[in-house]
């Protein structure tokens, strides 16, 4: 039997660094209430839009994807973005179910 490889966010990071892609790095730095992921959870994602780790889970993390994207397009450095129940959109991103969550996106090898 072969043993499987697996890697850390920070190893995929520097795999698509090396073959000169953009990477952007989402940790959650905040939870609050319900939140599938804890503080310190981390994602990565590049220009192509491959991602690899985890912060939260369906839309919330498709809309963390297109914000990471949109950080590349406009050649950005850095933002936080804010997730919460009492968001008109709450259902749309995922969050019905209660609670808040802060992620901090940023450029890794800008």
């Amino acid at each position: 039997m072969k043993k499987q490889l697996k890697r850390t966010v920070l190893e995929q990071a520097n795999v698509w660094i090396e073959s000169n892609q953009k990477v952007v790095l989402a940790r959650v730095i905040h939870t609050w209430g319900s939140s599938p992921c804890p503080t310190g959870s981390s994602m990565i994602i590049n220009e192509k839009g491959d991602f690899f780790g985890s912060v939260s889970g369906g839309c919330v993390e498709s809309n963390v994807i297109a914000e990471c994207l949109e950080l590349i397009k406009n050649n950005n450095l850095f933002k936080q973005i804010k997730f919460k129940v009492s968001e008109e959109n709450a259902w749309d991103v995922g969050l019905a179910c209660g609670g808040e969550i802060k992620i901090f996106i940023e450029q890794i090898n800008s």
